[in-house]
């Protein structure tokens, strides 16, 4: 009789102890799930666990969400700080360049000799790229911190199209460039204000690099996701081995620096469409013209 009572005891603490195992388990489970969940709202503290009392695993991921919520914090505070140290100097320059911009037509007006002319057009120049490259560091540093934020909402792609075009008719024309605006219908999920910005990047690119005679050709093209604003040039071409690149910051193609620009037109593009859940593809090949499309989801 008491080798049975002892067979029981030792049945009933062999269950209990595996209950206890599978409650300490699927508590374990819920506690690294909490801290997961926390991690992922933003909202984790390392002073919400008591390491006393967790597991060894528990206390691993714990020490690497802390790191991970440094790590992130860390960023967010560098680029605050550069967005800070670019807006100040985005004030600081601003009246100096008008200044060289107002100096540099007066003296244009003058009566010069012709390398005295050479020289003012040449000071006018710098001082409308120096802006422009503020302008655009601006934009991309409030953009890439939050800063500014896009708000996309269901919209109609043909008011954007011709809103950019129409700011880049002249500089085609004065270039002797023909700007031809074919089908524009279509609607996307967008910022028409970023959007517009992002289509005045891809036509100015296109401008530029087209030489006097070309086209360039605007068209949206509907597809099942997405809408595309294409833009298609018939100047030199990229060549294979620079596409990748031509999207990064201040990139600019070996043979592309007696154009005018900083290099950062298309880097903003891209992350303008980005932010919108869309993209920037390009294609291209050497002496056969480029098409620059932003892709945008349709609603």
């Amino acid at each position: 009789m008491t080798g049975y009572v002892i067979a029981g005891a030792a049945v009933l603490l062999a269950l209990a102890v595996v209950v206890y195992d599978r409650w300490r388990t699927a508590r374990t489970m819920r506690r690294l799930d909490d801290m997961l969940t926390a991690a992922i709202d933003g909202s984790f503290s390392e002073k919400t666990f008591d390491e006393s009392r967790l597991s060894a695993l528990e206390s691993r991921l714990v020490r690497y969400l802390a790191a991970s919520a440094l790590s992130e914090r860390n960023i967010r505070e560098q680029k605050d700080q550069i967005s800070a140290l670019i807006s100040d100097i985005s004030h600081q320059t601003k009246t100096p360049v008008a200044n060289l911009q107002l100096y540099a037509q007066l003296l244009s007006e003058q009566p010069l000799t012709p390398q005295g002319k050479d020289c003012a057009a040449a000071i006018s120049a710098q001082a409308d790229k120096l802006q422009t490259l503020i302008e655009a560091l601006v934009k991309t540093s409030r953009l890439e911190t939050g800063i500014l934020a896009l708000h996309p909402q269901p919209g109609e792609i043909a008011p954007v199209v011709e809103c950019s075009t129409a700011q880049y008719a002249p500089k085609a024309a004065e270039k002797g460039i023909m700007l031809t605006v074919r089908q524009t219908e279509g609607s996307a999920v967008l910022d028409p204000k970023w959007t517009e910005e992002a289509v005045c990047n891809l036509l100015d690119n296109a401008i530029k690099y087209t030489p006097s005679g070309g086209t360039v050709t605007v068209e949206v093209k509907n597809y099942e996701l997405f809408s595309a604003i294409r833009v298609s040039d018939t100047g030199p071409g990229i060549p294979e081995g620079e596409q990748a690149k031509i999207f990064g910051r201040f990139y600019r193609a070996p043979g592309a620096y007696q154009a005018e620009g900083v290099g950062i037109g298309l880097y903003l593009t891209r992350q303008i469409a980005e932010k919108q859940g869309g993209y920037v593809k390009v294609e291209s090949a050497a002496e056969k013209g480029s098409t620059f499309s932003l892709f945008l989801p349709r609603p």
